[in-house]
């Protein structure tokens, strides 16, 4: 039994007429006539009751007729599924992005836009440090990520496209000497005891904020480490050194800190998407075409 032979099955049952449903089927009432009767050897029964000036349906035609518009319309559903699938229009998309990206437009502004044109796919969206972002994409755990990317090098067939740069900033305590500055230097904090990110956290800032130092002549001095920002943040309020971190995380208000530009060349840290090489998944693609062009701009 094939499709067509359903199809026509169908037609024949809603027009009652041959003739009027070869029309419809755009083929000769012969040949339907010929298939209705091939249909009907197939399944040992009678499906019309024929008669010179009308066509009845049986009873064995009429429980049929339930089951062919389902099967029908179930193909049709399922077709119709695939190619949305292949538009990327349903699925799944799991994503990763750094803990600074809800602070900055860029991640919202994204999802936004994407959920309004494709509001059937499902997103997981995880919360990882870069280099966790490129072991998962390498792993396919993650479909796209939005990492930070200068000072450390993207994993073996990951792709990474620049969108943005967030300058750095030094957080530091209101009551430190050097709180009233407009800005600073790393020159400035040469003697200055820095709460930052475990090397092994995976950030690229720790390797970022030593080769600032180092351009700089002076190694850096680290009083303490936290793997996470508001962390340092409240560390710094703390009076126990103080962090560099990029400036989205300005919003982070605690009391007795200031957040102070950092004037170096090189300060600052960039944003990036990141994908699998040859990556040819269609809700990848369009997630990546709905990025915000006007919330990546490069400061």
């Amino acid at each position: 039994m094939e499709l067509r032979h359903l199809r026509y099955f169908v037609a024949v049952a809603e027009e009652l007429h041959f003739t009027r449903a070869a029309e419809r089927l755009h083929i000769a009432q012969p040949p339907l006539s010929q298939q209705i009767q091939a249909l009907e050897a197939e399944l040992g029964v009678r499906l019309f009751e024929r008669h010179r000036r009308k066509v009845l349906l049986t009873e064995a035609g009429k429980q049929f007729l339930i089951r062919a518009r389902r099967i029908l319309a179930d193909t049709e559903e399922a077709a119709e599924q695939a190619r949305r699938a292949a538009r990327g229009e349903v699925g799944e998309l799991r994503i990763g992005f750094t803990s600074s990206l809800p602070l900055t437009p860029v991640l919202p502004g994204t999802l936004h836009r994407y959920r309004q044109h494709y509001p059937a796919v499902r997103l997981i969206l995880r919360e990882m440090f870069t280099t966790d972002q490129f072991l998962a994409l390498q792993q396919e755990e993650i479909d796209v990520g939005f990492v930070r990317f200068n000072g450390l090098s993207p994993a073996a067939h990951i792709l990474v496209r620049e969108l943005r740069r967030d300058p750095l900033q030094v957080v530091i305590n209101q009551r430190h000497p050097l709180a009233g500055e407009r800005s600073l230097s790393l020159g400035q904090l040469k003697n200055e005891g820095l709460v930052c990110y475990p090397r092994s956290a995976g950030t690229g800032l720790h390797s970022v904020i030593r080769q600032l130092c180092a351009d700089n002549g002076f190694e850096p001095k680290i009083n303490q480490e936290a793997g996470e920002a508001i962390t340092q943040i409240g560390l710094v309020a703390a009076g126990l050194g103080i962090a560099i971190l990029p400036s989205p995380l300005e919003c982070v208000k605690i009391e007795g800190v200031k957040y102070i530009p950092l004037m170096d060349e090189g300060a600052y840290l960039a944003m990036g998407i990141a994908t699998r090489e040859g990556e040819i998944s269609p809700l990848v693609a369009g997630f990546l075409s709905h990025l915000n062009e006007e919330c990546v701009q490069t400061d």
